[in-house]
């Protein structure tokens, strides 16, 4: 993977938490700073498409635990039986 150089200013305190985490996890800081930096662009991505693209048909009421329980039993059953479950 092609990185490109970049400077940020950064609170020593948070720095110092840095330098902990790397050293404990057996990392460079730069590796710590490269994943912050990959989960904030995450964070605030703007995705092309919705979330859920599945619209579920309901009742309007909210479920209770049994019934949950046993819609998604029921799903999983029907996903192992046609070969599409992970």
């Amino acid at each position: 993977m092609s990185m490109k150089r970049t400077n940020v200013y950064a609170d020593p305190e948070d720095l110092a938490i840095i330098k902990e985490a790397a050293k404990r996890r057996g990392v460079s800081e730069a590796e710590i700073i490269r994943q912050g930096i990959h989960l904030a662009a995450m964070a605030n991505r703007v995705w092309d498409e919705p979330l859920f693209s599945r619209t579920f048909r309901g009742t309007g009421r909210t479920p209770g635990k049994s019934e949950v329980r046993d819609t998604v039993a029921d799903a999983v059953s029907r996903e192992t039986e046609s070969g599409t479950a992970a």
